[in-house]
């Protein structure tokens, strides 16, 4: 409920709010869209520690670049294995490329 409360305010931010100020982030993907892809993914305690830490980091003092969400993923046989597409329920929206034990860089897909 919070969580979803939460993913609308950041949506109301990106669709009204962003567009009046100038396009000047120093990461990819943008804080409002990492904060999306963290309350997606991860639980609302924990993301929203991770949200803040990011917009912490959006100052001078950092340099910036790419900054992916790192997210914790168990897989198992059960989850882990892939069908073709025509079979697929939904459509793939996110890659998972490991940085450490059960730890995972989420990568949107766009296209």
């Amino acid at each position: 409920m919070f969580k979803s409360i939460c993913m609308n305010m950041v949506l109301f931010y990106q669709n009204f709010l962003s567009p009046l100020k100038p396009r000047s982030c120093r990461y990819y993907p943008t804080c409002s869209e990492y904060a999306l892809w963290q309350l997606n993914k991860n639980s609302l305690i924990q993301a929203l520690c991770l949200i803040i830490v990011r917009i912490l980091k959006c100052n001078p003092f950092f340099k910036g670049g790419f900054d992916y969400p790192r997210i914790h993923k168990d897989f198992t046989i059960a989850n882990a294995c892939f069908q073709p597409l025509f079979l697929a329920q939904t459509r793939l929206k996110f890659i998972y490329i490991p940085c450490d034990y059960k730890h995972f860089y989420l990568i949107k897909i766009i296209f």
